[in-house]
């Protein structure tokens, strides 16, 4: 098995090969791993199910001992694959309190941070994206022949 990453990698059933391409993927690929499902007025504004987490956007805790929890996101950390919030902070046993991190497939965003990039391209692909009908281009190649 090769060591580095590979873009021809398609998939595999084993886990062990699962986690490796997780792992050794570079950052840009790693980004896309860090999505959360949209709430439903964000799902029929922008025509997607979800979208990569960044910082700033508020996000709602859906599993854990956080669940119901609002909170904005204060970090994402792409190497690890987590995002830690604001506020959500555990005890340690000495005292002092700790972030707790959060698998991004936890959170679910309820409104996104200010930046007209990413609200400008989420708008252009919904916009770029008409559903065809496939039994109509079915229908066009047969009269065709």
């Amino acid at each position: 098995m090769i060591k580095k990453y590979s873009n021809k990698w398609q998939s595999s059933k084993q886990p062990r090969k699962q986690r490796k391409f997780i792992y050794n993927a570079p950052l840009h690929v790693k980004h896309r791993f860090l999505s959360a499902n949209l709430s439903k007025e964000l799902r029929k504004k922008y025509g997607k199910r979800s979208l990569p987490i960044r910082k700033g956007d508020e996000v709602l805790v859906m599993r854990g001992a956080f669940k119901k929890k609002k909170a904005k996101v204060l970090e994402v950390d792409l190497k690890n694959s987590v995002v830690s919030l604001e506020g959500l902070q555990r005890a340690k046993k000495e005292g002092s309190k700790v972030n707790v991190w959060f698998h991004p497939s936890v959170l679910q965003i309820q409104s996104m941070a200010e930046d007209p990039k990413r609200i400008k391209s989420k708008e252009q692909t919904k916009q770029e994206k008409p559903k065809e009908n496939n039994q109509q281009s079915k229908g066009e190649k047969n009269a065709s022949n």
